[in-house]
Formats: structure tokens, C-alpha cells, sequence
């Protein structure tokens, strides 16, 4: 118990970290975007070697592969109802935005609850990061994973809390709402390292099943926030993100 909670506290800080730094510093679309792409490297490789790879052994390929496809699932189905619950709000701030419409509809969408959905994807992505990481413990602690997990934390609380600040929230109200978020994804950790009971197959099914929300949150949020931000330096963070946790698990 202590071990997962020990890495639920390091990978879950990050929301503090950033919620607190996105509270009264506004760094760049290009930094964000280079620390989304860093934070995308790091999942692709933790997933693809640590992760995926610990599932297999547990369960064979056929389970592990079921998984996969119905976390990817389970997480599209959310996304897009969270998405349909944000698109009134959308389309409000994008009606008359001009060319500089990216920035006025970040600041005029956050203050209408922009930055809440921010949250509530946050916190969809970090469920099954979590999960994946309390489960891995049963293994072998996942070190690459838990750096992952941190590094597309960071970037992803600092843009949510500068939407919230930006839409009027006072910077300790953005504080404690990221605390709270961090202290709901540390306990997740703990809950998915509970699972020391599940028989080899379940267990293999539950960690793919988390690999694959975390993989269908990177197709759908992190890889493309960071184009749209990090460009042309977006690719390059990518590659070091990957080759950084690649060699963390070796």
C-alpha cells in the first residue's frame, strides 16, 4: 500500500505543480506544445514496452488484445459525450472569433466552463494512466510508466489552469480544484494495486484495458494539442520523450 501510494503521490504532484504554475505564470503555446509532445514520447514508449508488453505475459496476446480495443473504446465513448456536453459552450465563443480566435476562444470559453471540460478530460486521461500504474505494481514497479504519467500531467494542468484563470477563477480556487484532482488520481493508484487477487487473465485484461484508454486520450488529445501548439519543434520532443522512457526501461 505504501509503494502505491508513494507513486500515485510523485505521478499526481504534477497537477499541483502545474495547476499552481498555470495560476500565475502564462508560458507560451510553444512550450505547452513541446511539453504535451515530450509527454506523448514518454506514453507511446511506457505503453509499448513496460505496459503492453506486462499484460501479455500475464494473459497471452488474444486477452491483452481485447483489452486494448475495449479500453480504446470505453474512452471514445466517454470523450465524445464529454465533447457533446462542451460543444454548446464551443460554439458560443467560436461565433465572430478572427484570425487571432484560438487565443479569444480559450479565454472567452474558459470563463463560461471551458476550463472545468479541461479538467474533466484531465481527469478521464488519468484514470486509466493510473489504474495501468496501481496494476503494474503487481508485476514489477513501472518506473517508466510513472515518469510518463508525470510528464503529461504537468503540461496538462498548467493549460487547464490557465484556461480557468483566464475565465475569472481566483488562482487558489484553481489551486485546491487541482489538489483535489490529484489526490482523486493518487487514490486510484492505490485501488488499481489492489487487484493482487485477480487471477493472471483479469489481471492482463485490466492492464491492457487501461493501456488502451490511455493510447485512444493520446490519439485524441494530447498528440494533436501538442501539433496545433508545439510546431515544428512538437516531432523532435516526441522523439526525445520516446527515447528518454525507452531507456528508462532498459
Amino acid at each position: 500500500m505504501e509503494m502505491a501510494l508513494g507513486f500515485g503521490a510523485i505521478a499526481s504532484i504534477a497537477l499541483i505543480i502545474g495547476g499552481v504554475t498555470g495560476s500565475y505564470w502564462s508560458p507560451s503555446r510553444r512550450i505547452t506544445g513541446v511539453l504535451l509532445a515530450f509527454a506523448s514520447g514518454t506514453l507511446i514508449s511506457a505503453l509499448a514496452f513496460d505496459l503492453f508488453p506486462l499484460a501479455v505475459e500475464a494473459g497471452g496476446l488474444a486477452r491483452s488484445t481485447t483489452g486494448l480495443i475495449a479500453g480504446a473504446g470505453v474512452f471514445v465513448v466517454i470523450n465524445t459525450w464529454l465533447d457533446k456536453k462542451a460543444a454548446p459552450v464551443a460554439a458560443d465563443t467560436e461565433a465572430g472569433a478572427g484570425k487571432d480566435e484560438e487565443i479569444q476562444v480559450l479565454k472567452e470559453g474558459a470563463s463560461r466552463g471551458m476550463g472545468f471540460a479541461l479538467l474533466a478530460s484531465v481527469t478521464l486521461d488519468g484514470v486509466p494512466e493510473n489504474l495501468a500504474l496501481g496494476a503494474s505494481l503487481q508485476q514489477e514497479a513501472s518506473l517508466t510508466l510513472l515518469m510518463a504519467i508525470f510528464a503529461s500531467n504537468l503540461p496538462e494542468s498548467l493549460v487547464g489552469a490557465m484556461a480557468m484563470r483566464k475565465g475569472g477563477q481566483r488562482p487558489l480556487s484553481v489551486i485546491l480544484i487541482w489538489s483535489a484532482a490529484a489526490v482523486i488520481l493518487t487514490l486510484t493508484v492505490l485501488f488499481g494495486s489492489l487487484a493482487t487477487g485477480l487471477e493472471a487473465g483479469t489481471l492482463a485484461f485490466a492492464l491492457a484495458f487501461a493501456g488502451g484508454a490511455v493510447l485512444a486520450s493520446l490519439a485524441d488529445t494530447l498528440m494533436p494539442e501538442a501539433f496545433e501548439r508545439g510546431r515544428p519543434l512538437n516531432s523532435f520532443a516526441t522523439a526525445v520523450g520516446f527515447v528518454v522512457s525507452f531507456a528508462l526501461a532498459n
